[in-house]
């Protein structure tokens, strides 16, 4: 079904769109969006985590409908209360900060949102990989001269090694995770970010040799440009085997990588 994921932008700027998650999905029986994931418990809420992530950089406005945000499980019902007992809960807690910090990093990166009904603000870099269910994208500000690659992984195998093609060399920062461990995931990440290499690929000069959590969405940042023959920071010397993320930054932002 992959090509379903990705038709939406075949037709995207014949109009103005929202991209939402109404109410009518979760009434009559049609069961809440948690429940709707296949899997266990751990892959309901890892899918569920990918879903939004995807839905937050894909381009256009959001909307989704109340309890969505952290996992409700019942059916929502017009005369009951939202079912806020779940956060008493960590993999409801741990949705829920992971909306809370995407929020803040959409608000905070003007690539999310200022082009959104323009052209220039998304370009695919690999959208066909049905093999590995993953799919790349980049979304762009020209006015803040800032854009963001983002990689989402929707099956439940990571990839401890997947290449894509970037257009400028240097570090790329992994600014989103979202299997981080403060989200309900297994922490699997990229130390922060990568280095890109010379090797084409994706009609590209340059490419990035990524880990891929299973289940998930990651964003990258382009930061500042390297120069050839600089000596990389410490933290990438040993950049290119799979390691756990440590964690996210408390300061500045909440949800970068330290």
């Amino acid at each position: 079904h992959q090509n379903l994921i990705t038709f939406s932008m075949m037709y995207y700027y014949s109009e103005n769109f929202m991209l939402a998650l109404s109410h009518d999905e979760v009434v009559h029986e049609k069961s809440n969006l948690l429940h709707k994931m296949p899997g266990d418990d751990w892959r309901k809420f890892a899918n569920t985590r990918a879903l939004l992530s995807y839905m937050w950089t894909h381009p256009g406005k959001k909307t989704i409908f109340m309890g969505m945000e952290f996992g409700q499980r019942g059916e929502w019902n017009v005369w009951d209360d939202l079912e806020w007992d779940k956060l008493e809960y960590p993999d409801h807690q741990k949705l829920m900060q992971m909306i809370d910090d995407i929020n803040v990093l959409y608000k905070s990166e003007p690539a999310l949102w200022r082009e959104d009904f323009n052209t220039n603000g998304f370009q695919w870099i690999h959208c066909d990989d049905n093999r590995n269910g993953v799919i790349s994208f980049m979304r762009r500000d020209e006015k803040s001269q800032r854009w963001l690659v983002i990689i989402c992984n929707f099956t439940p195998n990571p990839h401890k090694s997947y290449r894509i093609g970037v257009p400028l060399e240097g570090w790329y920062g992994e600014i989103f995770n979202s299997d981080a461990e403060i989200y309900g995931g297994s922490n699997l990440g990229n130390l922060g970010g990568r280095f890109t290499d010379p090797w084409p690929m994706h009609s590209y000069a340059h490419s990035l040799d990524l880990c891929l959590p299973p289940l998930s969405a990651v964003m990258m940042e382009k930061e500042g440009q390297w120069q050839p023959g600089r000596q990389p920071p410490e933290r990438t010397r040993k950049d290119n085997a799979l390691q756990a993320s440590p964690g996210l930054r408390s300061s500045p932002v909440p949800l970068r990588h330290a």
